[in-house]
């Protein structure tokens, strides 16, 4: 899998955190934050594709334009950055040796913590 940082996904990432828009839940919470499969239609439906790559750190150019498996690492809800969202994406970035994302991540969850 050929999944690339999406720079302009991370991007929109640190200017939610900084105008604050963050969820600053826990770990194990993005099982139940995280968008449901209609909820991503019906947002791609209203705002397009290009919109809906903003929400997710990865992307594999390989795989086709306008669908949701060119897409990887979401980190929220359409609204907000999780926390829950990026301490997951981290880890499964790392595991997978995706270590762009993995390194991009943190630094985006310490600025969400303050650090």
């Amino acid at each position: 899998m050929s999944v690339h940082l999406n720079k302009k996904a991370l991007e929109h990432a640190r200017r939610l955190v900084e105008q604050g828009k963050v969820v600053r839940d826990e770990r194990d919470d993005w099982s139940e934050h995280a968008p449901s499969a209609d909820d991503e239609n019906a947002y791609i439906e209203k705002n397009g594709w290009d919109d809906y790559a903003l929400w997710h750190l990865g992307e594999d150019p390989e795989k086709s334009e306008e669908t949701k498996g060119r897409f990887s690492f979401p980190y929220g809800d359409f609204t907000k950055v999780h926390r829950c969202a990026v301490i997951s994406l981290e880890s499964r970035a790392a595991q997978n040796d995706h270590d762009d994302i993995a390194r991009e991540t943190k630094r985006l969850l310490q600025l969400i913590d303050g650090e």
